[in-house]
């Protein structure tokens, strides 16, 4: 995070948003899903930590449930903060370990394969991520590259085809659909509404997986730019290490943030371009709330409208002809 002054319109007042959310969530739940309560994974990230302490703010820690589910590429400092935030606010919770699953399924040999039509050699002992050289170095593209680690510890990064990008993509979607998949199990089996915890950004930008960690019930926090998340998750007591710990992916064998996989900007920034571009404010007051020129935020706002035609499909329902309900 590059800590740039507060951007005014912004700033929330927490305990009357935390209430209007908690308000939302209960007449929602009682009235259209008519559920007893919600399920959500805890990745030990700032938005699942905040939609925990929300959904137990508006409905009592006894009707939350809670999932850790790593798998083989985790960190395991995920699964240790997201137990400190069910222990934080009193939400029961267990354990499901999707690393045997997706081994089960070809996840991580599929991703290997693919790795192996860029990298050879890619075998036991190595690790990788994909990055982008983003919009604000490349002049308008993203460029998606692999970087990967030997097992002696050196560090390469290599322009990826199609064909390998797009495989190693699909092999890893299958991390959160398998997640999902038990959210789900949960959820049926308690009589609960599955939460969803994508904030502004990713819901807005597509960052998130269809039927994967796009699928839910309810998703209570994506009218909140990711500043105004921590302001929320400050004011509720959400804990210290969680606040300062930078937004990570926790998908890859190697540490990757969202900035450079997704995001062009850290997210502060990022949220006062989207903001900008959402209100119609000119590029100069953006640039001067931003520290960047008025040609670096056009070139953001052409990022966020490209991503957003690709977001269209992921927020898609099934196609039907003639309709058949209704």
């Amino acid at each position: 995070m590059s800590h740039i002054p507060a951007f005014a319109p912004l700033v929330l007042d927490p305990a009357a948003e935390v209430e209007r959310i908690s308000q939302w969530l209960r007449e929602k739940l009682r009235l259209d899903l008519r559920k007893r309560g919600l399920v959500l994974g805890l990745s030990g990230g700032i938005d699942s930590s905040l939609c925990a302490a929300l959904a137990a703010k508006a409905l009592s820690a006894k009707n939350v449930f809670a999932l850790y589910m790593p798998e083989n590429d985790s960190d395991p400092e995920s699964l240790r903060l997201g137990r400190a935030v069910a222990e934080t606010f009193g939400i029961d919770s267990t354990l499901e370990d999707i690393g045997p699953a997706l081994a089960a399924m070809g996840c991580y040999a599929r991703r290997d394969s693919a790795i192996r039509e860029a990298v050879p050699e890619y075998g036991d002992g190595w690790a990788s991520k994909i990055v982008f050289d983003s919009t604000m170095t490349t002049g308008g593209y993203n460029i998606s590259s692999l970087v990967v680690r030997t097992p002696d510890g050196e560090m390469r990064k290599v322009r990826l085809p199609a064909s390998a990008y797009l495989g190693i993509v699909a092999a890893t979607n299958m991390k959160q659909r398998s997640r999902k998949q038990l959210e789900y199990y949960h959820a049926d089996r308690l009589n609960f509404a599955v939460l969803g915890t994508p904030n502004r950004l990713e819901y807005d930008q597509g960052f998130f997986v269809k039927n994967g960690d796009g699928a839910a019930d309810i998703k209570p926090i994506a009218h909140l730019y990711k500043s105004q998340v921590y302001q929320l998750a400050a004011h509720l007591g959400v804990p210290a290490e969680i606040l300062s710990r930078p937004p990570t992916t926790d998908t890859y064998s190697l540490p990757q943030t969202q900035e450079e996989f997704y995001f062009a900007l850290p997210y502060d920034k990022m949220d006062i371009c989207l903001y900008g571009l959402n209100h119609g404010l000119p590029a100069e007051t953006i640039a001067a709330a931003t520290g960047l020129s008025s040609s670096q935020v056009e070139l953001v706002w052409a990022d966020i409208t490209a991503k957003r035609k690709v977001a269209r499909y992921l927020h898609c329902a099934p196609l039907v002809m003639d309709e058949p309900i209704g």
